[in-house]
């Protein structure tokens, strides 16, 4: 279905790159889980490790599934392409952009 605007739509976006300064929006999903039917939003620093990431975001996150284990094992990507990380990597150098999406599927 096709969507009519009454008017011209001309407004810059309230979640651009530039509002965020060194930080950028993350999006993280747990691919078929089902207490995670979508992915969840975060507000990143550029230069913040995986690991941190991961201590202060993922895992916080996910503990809300009962399956859930500090050492539950996952694929990851960034954007629909795999990624294998270390946690002295920064986002970026992981090649996590603003707005990406990192998704991980359980191993196991």
């Amino acid at each position: 279905m096709a969507v009519r605007a009454v008017g011209d739509y001309d407004f810059p976006s309230r979640s651009r790159q530039e509002l965020y300064g060194d930080d950028q929006l993350v999006h993280l999903w747990w691919r078929n889980n089902m207490w995670f039917c979508a992915a969840a939003c975060f507000r990143a620093p550029k230069a913040m490790t995986w690991g941190d990431f991961r201590a202060g975001m993922v895992d916080p996150l996910f503990s809300c599934d009962p399956d859930f284990g500090p050492r539950t094992r996952f694929e990851w990507s960034v954007d629909d392409q795999p990624v294998t990380r270390a946690d002295s990597q920064t986002l970026a150098e992981l090649g996590v952009g603003h707005k990406s999406l990192i998704a991980c599927r359980s191993l196991g």
